[in-house]
């Protein structure tokens, strides 16, 4: 294949840069794809043509739409189905390293042959649903849960297929520190915890439930499929726990319904005497309007000034920090409220450097 050029372009800059942190992150396959396809988006080829409704973005633009992970995603979700077996060849589990001539050689034809197919795709943000940050989130939680006493009531905006609706079922483990939850879940969460654990008591959840702009139904084999296509393909271990918790949420059910965030805030998030409301995200804030965010920022202060110690409410995030890689966990818990960092984290929750209140 043609080797991709300097990049110029914020869109040329953001999948050179893309390319970089996937090869850091552990996923060198998709590293070479998104190199295949910013060669071909330079040469003015397909990619160019498909990806011309996000080339009048400057660079944190192009961060906010996650510009390249939406054909990154195509790609993957062709190479899990049964009609493009020929780039199902060349996908992980069927070969162990990327072989980027011939990635081109049937990457770039496909995408031109389902030009249409993929400017759909693409229109739609990504929706990781990883399941492992739930890692971070669990400290949340459990610190919600310590520092009131009470049963969490949980709310989740951004839900995309729900997955994380399910935290509760999972099992938490933090090495020698020691683990939390049902030991014969199908979903298993670890990672390189650094610093002490959160509190590992028990916690009683009364309710979990969710909205999402445009929620996934795991029900659907084709949304199933999109859901995992935005797994890097090479990372077994991601790709195991996203079938782990679909299998788990097809079993349990999941309340999730499809609202905007801060109709669904604003409707659903209060205080409620003897639990703790808890409102959450992951990874989700930086794709909502600002005038979204306003709305729920808003209310969110509102319902601040009616928590009690008998009915707190909290605000629980998983988010980008502005210039870095590694996201914030935050909470604000009311009515003593006050924000505060819980942990730096790895944006997939590989890591996670617990170290409350700093």
């Amino acid at each position: 294949m043609t080797e991709p050029q300097t990049p110029r372009t914020p869109l040329e800059q953001i999948f050179f840069g893309q390319a970089r942190v996937s090869r850091t992150m552990g996923s060198p396959f998709s590293a070479a794809v998104l190199e295949v396809m910013l060669a071909d988006l330079q040469a003015g080829g397909v990619f160019a043509e498909v990806l011309e409704p996000f080339a009048g973005l400057d660079l944190n633009g192009q961060i906010d739409a996650a510009t390249p992970i939406r054909p990154l995603g195509w790609a993957h979700f062709m190479a899990l189905g049964g009609e493009a077996s020929a780039l199902s060849a060349l996908y992980p589990p069927n070969v162990t390293e990327a072989d980027p001539d011939a990635l081109a050689a049937v990457l770039i034809p496909l995408a031109r042959a389902r030009q249409a197919e993929l400017s759909a795709f693409i229109a739609s943000p990504p929706q990781t649903n990883e399941v492992r940050r739930t890692l971070c989130l669990f400290g949340g939680f459990a610190t919600v849960a310590a520092e009131t006493g009470l049963p969490l009531r949980c709310l989740e905006i951004g839900a995309s297929a729900g997955l994380n609706l399910n935290w509760p079922k999972f099992r938490y483990r933090f090495g020698e520190a020691g683990a939390w939850g049902d030991p014969q879940s199908p979903v298993g969460i670890d990672g390189d915890w650094r610093g002490p654990p959160p509190p590992l008591g028990p916690i009683t959840v009364t309710e979990t439930r969710g909205c999402d702009i445009a929620p996934v139904d795991i029900r659907d084999p084709l949304q199933a499929r999109r859901l995992r296509a935005y797994v890097w393909a090479d990372q077994r271990d991601r790709v195991a726990r996203v079938d782990g918790a679909i299998a788990l949420a097809r079993q349990t059910g999941l309340d999730l319904v499809q609202a905007d965030a801060a109709d669904w805030v604003e409707a659903h998030v209060r205080p409620t005497p003897g639990v703790a409301t808890v409102l959450y995200h992951s990874v989700m804030w930086q794709y909502m309007p600002a005038a979204t965010q306003e709305r729920i920022t808003a209310h969110m202060a509102r319902m601040a000034g009616l928590a009690t110690p008998d009915a707190p409410l909290a605000w629980l995030a998983m988010e980008m920090i502005p210039g870095e890689v590694l996201m914030e966990v935050t909470l604000r818990l009311w009515p003593n409220g006050g924000q505060r960092r819980l942990a730096r984290v790895h944006s997939h929750g590989a890591s996670v450097d617990w170290a409350p209140g700093t």
